[in-house]
């Protein structure tokens, strides 16, 4: 069992992915810090002045602070926005490449000795006829 978790642990894939959520993290602490520090604040302007994660409705005894709620959609938006950038961008990258192979010339497959000897044979016998 041992054995086989450490190949697993070591395929490519895995590790891709480990950095890949590692990088994701950071990523979205940095979104979140704009979020919270440079968006809400206009947005809280154009509201009244409000902070937006503070905003609430009190229905009975409770309050529903609906205005967390916006601030998590507005940072979920955010992420998601430059991750379609960042993919958009690698797709281009990456058919740039694909196109640049396909371009190039392909050397011919060498002929199987078998078909190069049927071929002789057809071309001396269309010869004879």
């Amino acid at each position: 069992m041992i054995k086989e978790f450490k190949e697993f642990i070591s395929k490519g894939n895995v590790m891709d992915m480990a950095v890949g959520i590692i990088i994701g993290g950071a990523f979205t602490k940095i979104v979140t810090a704009l979020v919270e520090a440079i968006l809400m604040p206009f947005i809280g302007v154009i509201c009244g002045g409000k902070s937006v994660a503070d905003m609430s409705v009190t229905v009975g005894n409770a309050a529903i602070g609906y205005g967390a709620f916006i601030q998590a959609i507005i940072d979920f938006l955010l992420v998601a926005l430059v991750l379609f950038m960042i993919l958009k961008a690698f797709n281009k990258a990456k058919s740039v490449v694909v196109k640049e192979e396909e371009e190039a010339p392909a050397e011919p497959e060498p002929v199987p000795a078998d078909i190069e000897l049927l071929t002789e044979i057809r071309d001396l016998l269309k010869e004879k006829k």
